[in-house]
């Protein structure tokens, strides 16, 4: 008798798991089953509990369910700006800034970590790392092009300045993403700036693709004509 109910009981709690964790994977259509979820077997159901609690809970709730999440998902930069934010909602702002940083390490192709990233950097005055930042958030192909010409003007403004250094540093030794910098950054940077980034890849001896460059150079000319002129003397020699 004792073993048919310790048999039962069994079967009771694997059915009840069971159930649980399909809810769990279900919720990630229908977040509404995500608070049925029991709390040890959430994991796609932690997600939308911490979402919730941190958007419309107290800042200690937000940033314990944040943890949680942490705890359980810690790889996606998602989960760790989530609790970046939970952090500075509880008052615990240098705490967040750390947590950020990881995000941004792991999240290279994200652009909410690295935009959090870069305005930490212009604010505390590194003008390096902002260049590396700026630099990430130029490669994301969903990053807008209005966000880079604002970052770009903040980042890239100084002529002969540091930030200018590190991105023509990073262009030089990134040779398969030449052509994205000059389709892209003649559009977005500030014209002086890319010219003055091409103008420091040739002196090192860099090569670029002609007709690349000269595509460049005709769209430079349309947003600064006097910029565009210092870039095509800059790649006569080339080209």
């Amino acid at each position: 008798m004792i073993g048919r109910v310790l048999w039962l009981v069994i079967l009771i709690a694997v059915a009840g798991v069971c159930v649980s964790v399909q809810l769990d994977r279900q919720s990630r259509k229908d977040p509404e089953l995500a608070r049925y979820v029991p709390e040890p077997l959430r994991s796609s159901a932690q997600r939308i509990v911490a979402v919730n609690t941190v958007a419309v809970g107290t800042p200690e709730a937000g940033l314990a369910e944040a943890r949680k999440l942490v705890e359980r998902r810690p790889m996606p930069a998602e989960h760790l700006l989530l609790l970046t934010q939970a952090q500075v909602n509880a008052g615990k702002a240098e705490a967040g800034t750390i947590t950020v940083q990881y995000a941004a390490q792991r999240g290279w192709r994200n652009p909410v970590a690295q935009q959090a990233m870069l305005q930490i950097a212009l604010e505390v005055g590194d003008a390096a790392q902002a260049a590396r930042r700026y630099t990430a958030l130029f490669m994301i192909p969903r990053t807008e092009e209005e966000l880079l010409k604002q970052y770009g003007a903040q980042v890239l403004g100084e002529p002969g300045s540091e930030a200018r250094a590190v991105v023509a540093e990073i262009v030089s030794g990134a040779e398969r993403w030449h052509s994205t910098f000059l389709r892209r950054g003649a559009r977005v940077m500030p014209p002086d700036a890319f010219a003055e980034i091409i103008r420091i890849n040739i002196d090192k001896g860099v090569r670029f693709e002609c007709r690349r460059l000269e595509q460049a150079v005709g769209t430079l000319s349309s947003r600064d004509a006097v910029a565009g002129e210092s870039l095509r003397r800059l790649t006569e020699g080339q080209c």
